[in-house]
């Protein structure tokens, strides 16, 4: 039986993407895969990067075509042999999707450290992903989640293991000054998870007022916008000087130059945006101040578990990440959207939107 498949494609190394019908075959799963009936993906920063064929995402040129989506929440419906006899999962689980899929063979995977893996690829950018109605990933790479719990709100585990991973890296503990710059999905989590482990959170943006009044809502007290005053100026108001931590989540270069700028001597920066650029900075106050920098691409699979949890008891405060939720036969509407400052979190639903007729 082949059935229809509405999906969001990179067909082209150009800007855009491509709503196409493709469809699912009824051949054999691969004996590790599972069968997913997708019920909401959300839209990523990576995957306004692969849409604009931003640089550094040359790597999916000879991948192409791609269905593209790796924020995803759906229904088992099918799995593979291997999958079968250890019953991990079982038609009719909800799960989301961890997208990283590690070789298992270098010294990374040998060692667990699947995110040191080099040939490691990723669903939704090296194969295909979840803008689509169903897709077929390794079942290694699916989490249940509770029963009951939205898929909206499911959909949110992936960017939410990101911040988390972020803020494991920073190493903040109650009482610790810590500047977020970036009030997009993953630094507003990031802040927020922040806030509630005790920390003094500054979120910063640039021109970014509508996000700023959302996160004074979820309990980020201190929020501030550049186009009103420097960085230096804001945390001087805020802190009285330099900061513990820093957590960059813009991709901007200049963005990790001014963060250093406001780092205490022995403070650390992570780098959680997705950058294409270069930045230049003072090595002399760096290598005097002791200061680190952290790369936090991608997650662990704690983070992703304990995102699953905070989701679960938490839906309500983290689903107003959520601004806007479209069928995915408007997700060109959706991407033009993504990439304002007006829209935070964009759900597309392959199928009916819950709630609407």
């Amino acid at each position: 039986m082949i059935m229809s498949n509405l999906a969001l494609r990179k067909t082209e190394p150009a800007f855009g993407a491509d709503l196409v019908e493709t469809s699912v075959s009824d051949r054999s799963l691969a004996s590790d895969e599972v069968e997913i009936e997708v019920l909401a993906a959300g839209i990523c920063g990576s995957d306004l990067h692969a849409f604009a064929w931003d640089k550094g995402y040359e790597f999916m040129r000879p991948l192409l075509p791609v269905t593209i989506g790796h924020e995803f929440c759906g229904t088992v419906r099918g799995l593979g042999d291997a999958v079968t006899d250890d019953r991990s999962l079982a038609v009719g689980d909800q799960v989301v999707c961890w997208p990283t899929v590690p070789c298992g063979a270098c010294w990374a995977c040998q060692e667990g450290e699947p995110l040191g893996c080099e040939a490691r690829r990723i669903i939704g950018l090296h194969r295909d992903g979840g803008f689509c109605a169903r897709v077929r990933v390794p079942a290694a790479n699916c989490l249940a989640v509770p029963p009951g719990m939205p898929p909206d709100v499911a959909a949110l585990a992936e960017p939410l293991a990101i911040a988390i991973h972020a803020a494991d890296l920073a190493e903040f503990k109650a009482g610790s000054r810590v500047v977020v710059l970036g009030p997009g999905p993953i630094g507003l989590a990031a802040a927020w998870i922040a806030a509630q482990e005790g920390a003094r959170v500054l979120l910063v943006g640039l021109d970014d007022s509508q996000r700023l009044k959302l996160a004074r809502g979820m309990g980020i007290e201190d929020v501030a916008d550049l186009s009103e005053g420097s960085l230096a100026d804001h945390v001087q108001e805020a802190f009285g000087g330099k900061v513990d931590r820093v957590i960059e989540a813009t991709g901007a270069p200049a963005s990790v130059e001014d963060g250093l700028l406001v780092l205490r001597p022995r403070g650390v920066l992570v780098a959680a945006g997705i950058h294409s650029g270069q930045c230049s900075i003072d090595l002399a106050d760096f290598v005097r101040g002791k200061k680190q920098i952290r790369g936090a691409h991608d997650t662990t699979e704690r983070a992703f578990r304990r995102a699953i949890d905070l989701l679960d008891r938490q839906g309500d405060a983290l689903g107003r990440l959520i601004s806007h939720r479209l069928p995915l036969r408007d997700a060109l509407r959706g991407f033009e959207l993504a990439r304002g400052k007006t829209a935070m979190k964009i759900i597309l639903y392959p199928n009916e939107i819950p709630g609407e007729t």
